[in-house]
């Protein structure tokens, strides 16, 4: 069965609706100049307290290439897991933090062949790791992607970034973020990869970032159920991003998502931090339960009663509950 069109009502309709346009646009020229701008290329609203980000992404934006390439030919969206690689821009990113976690994302953005800047506190750990392409210390036994590059230089590993990944634990980040928040450059977005709440203060990352480095830049925040070792041996693992700036977190999603890392976005950054900070104390006390052998009955008991304090906890604080018992939590 075929639906009837009636071509005169609908050629009326649209009649009606360009004259409204061109009133409209005839009153505020910006309007139609912004109006068809954001339809053209949706990025063009990507930060708007950050210029530099913004003509940067017109001009090199992941989903840009992608729109011009796989929408016209394909039909399908510009958010593809398949991106190019190694991608033809001029991304660099640079990862704060030595650690586990911060090997992982730098071995997840350098398989894409992106340009990876490792920031560490020792000379002698960044040179073992620019010889031998292995941290000494942490998974010492996992091979890194050559184009990761580790350094104790602060001002060159951040200078040139177009998106610096923060993998400092929580309690020292306030600290760190004062010692090189100067040579960060101003308006360069920051995806924290950091869980956990500020003991001193009782402030998520979101609070932190902004206290130290100021708002007038993006955020955003990754967290998900991802062991550093899984990741860097390319196991099925997938998070999500959360960012006020939905913009940003579809790029970093477009960025590090390959076959074997999935990123997920929202928009619900206080249920992502939420999640990521209060289940690792639920999944300790799983392990409590396991090692002091009290049996299955108790283990699940207290996962259940987490979940639900976790989530009441997230709703209180203004999280969706859909967050929470998402990839977060």
């Amino acid at each position: 069965m075929r639906i009837k069109s009636n071509a005169p009502f609908t050629f009326w309709w649209a009649a009606v609706a360009s004259v409204i346009a061109v009133l409209i646009c005839s009153d505020n020229e910006a309007i139609y100049t912004e109006s068809f701008s954001i339809s053209s290329t949706r990025h063009n609203l990507f930060s708007r307290k950050n210029a530099i980000s913004k003509y940067y992404l017109n001009e090199n934006s992941v989903r840009q290439m992608e729109s011009s390439k796989t929408s016209r030919f394909r039909g399908k969206t510009a958010l593809s897991m398949k991106a190019l690689s190694p991608p033809p821009y001029p991304v660099r990113v640079t990862v704060m933090g030595g650690g586990n976690f911060g090997l992982a994302l730098s071995t997840v953005v350098a398989r894409k062949g992106v340009p990876t800047t490792l920031l560490v506190r020792s000379k002698d750990v960044a040179s073992h790791i620019n010889e031998n392409h292995r941290h000494p210390r942490y998974m010492s036994d996992v091979a890194l992607p050559r184009t990761v590059r580790a350094t104790t230089d602060k001002k060159s590993a951040l200078s040139d970034a177009t998106y610096i990944i923060h993998a400092v634990p929580v309690q020292y980040t306030r600290d760190f973020l004062e010692t090189v928040k100067d040579d960060i450059p101003p308006n360069v977005p920051i995806l924290s990869a950091s869980k956990g709440i500020e003991t001193s203060s009782l402030g998520f990352m979101a609070d932190i970032l902004k206290e130290c480095l100021g708002d007038d830049r993006s955020y955003a925040f990754l967290s998900g159920p991802s062991f550093a070792r899984e990741i860097c041996e390319g196991v099925a693992t997938a998070v999500v991003i959360a960012s006020e700036d939905m913009l940003l977190a579809e790029d970093l999603a477009e960025l590090m998502s390959g076959e074997d890392f999935r990123v997920f976005t929202s928009r619900d950054v206080i249920g992502v931090e939420v999640g990521g900070a209060v289940k690792n104390v639920i999944a300790i006390a799983a392990g409590m339960c396991e090692g002091l052998g009290l049996g299955t009955n108790a283990m699940s008991g207290l996962v259940t009663r987490g979940c639900g304090e976790m989530r009441r906890l997230g709703i209180y604080l203004g999280a969706r509950p859909s967050t929470i018992s998402g990839l977060s939590g």
